[in-house]
């Protein structure tokens, strides 16, 4: 059973490129449910009837999983048995019609305009991690990027006198995101006064770069925007995608269009993109009952 596990992960990255990150997660789910069924006596893939898969989720389900999981988990052997399936090593796809938990869509938590000025504040430019660290937290929240893509960022993927940057984002998918003149002008004095002193080879092509001049990591940024968070008073619970959350929020308030905000995200379906209008009515309706008189 491993050895197929391993000729599917094989396949999830030569064929479709996924991302390392989403290989983990599909490995992850599918030793799991490996694991519950080598305890309900299944001992081949070949084996599993529609009851198993059912009753691994129901498994799941009664241990406290939040529904997300377990569709996550679901999709994870969906496509395990499309694989069998198209390699012909099944004649029936147990996974076939069942259908995927109901999710209720959380609003992402977003930091306000003023929240966001002061969390820009807090890095120190006299120092050479503090202009490093204003540069970052600019650019992240000038695109709305993610994360690991902010970290992915090589020198060559800036153009300063355009105004914009390239990002590879999921699926190594190419878009060009306007970059802004307050982000821009900080990351050419970082290129100019920063990095430099930062960086130890000439060959590392890494943009943002941690005291030991080698790439920047998404866990190293974390604890950095953890600490500016604590700086500047904010107490609600930040992470890098809330910056980009905020990012795409304040867009849509100020009038951005839709399709616009999802192209910069890199969103496949728009229908993604459009949880952010939910949190813009939400506001205007507490604007509405706090300022309206006969609210």
């Amino acid at each position: 059973m491993e050895q197929t596990l391993r000729e599917f992960i094989h396949y999830l990255a030569v064929e479709r490129g996924l991302s390392d990150n989403t290989l983990e997660a599909y490995n992850r789910d599918l030793c799991a449910f490996t694991a519950f069924l080598k305890q309900s006596g299944v001992t081949c893939f070949e084996e599993v009837k529609r009851n198993h898969v059912v009753g691994y989720i129901q498994h799941l389900q009664k241990n406290g999983k939040a529904a997300s999981t377990l569709s996550r988990n679901l999709a994870s052997i969906r496509s395990f048995y499309n694989f069998l399936f198209l390699e012909k090593r099944i004649s029936e796809n147990p996974t076939a019609d069942l259908e995927s938990p109901k999710i209720e869509k959380k609003l992402p938590r977003v930091l306000s305009t003023q929240e966001v000025e002061i969390l820009l504040e807090q890095p120190d430019c006299r120092q050479l991690g503090g202009l490093r660290d204003k540069a970052m937290l600019e650019v992240i929240y000038a695109t709305g990027i993610r994360v690991s893509e902010l970290m992915s960022l090589d020198v060559s993927d800036i153009n300063l006198e355009a105004g914009f940057l390239r990002c590879i984002g999921k699926g190594d998918k190419e878009r060009i995101i306007p970059l802004g003149s307050v982000a821009a002008r900080y990351v050419d004095e970082y290129l100019q006064k920063g990095r430099p002193k930062l960086v130890r080879s000439l060959s590392e092509n890494a943009l943002f770069v941690n005291q030991h001049g080698k790439r920047m990591t998404r866990q190293g940024f974390w604890k950095i925007l953890k600490k500016y968070a604590r700086q500047a008073g904010i107490t609600k619970e930040i992470t890098p995608h809330t910056i980009r959350h905020s990012f795409a929020t304040h867009l849509l308030e100020n009038g951005a269009d839709l399709r616009s905000v999802q192209e910069m995200l890199g969103h496949a379906d728009i229908s993604t993109t459009q949880i952010y209008t939910q949190v813009t009515r939400r506001k205007l309706r507490d604007v509405y009952e706090k300022t309206h008189p006969r609210a």
